[in-house]
């Protein structure tokens, strides 16, 4: 039986992202080893797409509220991407003090 499911990123300072996604996204966490922090998720859903590729995968966070979660991460001074418009929802990115960015939205689609 499948009982959950593990998603990794990768990142260039994964030091600085562990503190952001601790101390600015909140996620609980527990430390595995010396550090090795392992974050609680919030509830998930997963989709599969069709691609002429395989092995290529995103992660999003969602949010019921896209302009309020903003205004927080902005407060947190995590910088966001100009938000777009979706048939499936309105998305930004988040800006990770690594480097890289996480998508957020606010999905349209019913939720599982």
């Amino acid at each position: 039986m499948i009982n959950g499911g593990h998603v990794i990123i990768y990142s260039k300072d994964a030091e600085a992202d562990k503190v952001f996604v601790k101390n600015v996204l909140k996620f609980r966490s527990v430390d595995v080893n010396k550090g090795w922090l392992i974050f609680k998720l919030p509830p998930s859903e997963m989709a599969v797409h069709p691609s002429d590729e395989n092995d290529m995968h995103e992660f999003y966070l969602m949010t019921d509220d896209l302009d309020a979660e903003i205004r927080v991460l902005k407060k947190a001074g995590v910088a966001c991407d100009t938000v777009s418009q979706q048939g499936w929802g309105r998305s930004t990115r988040i800006k990770l003090p690594g480097g890289g960015t996480l998508g957020l939205y606010q999905p349209r689609h019913e939720r599982p």
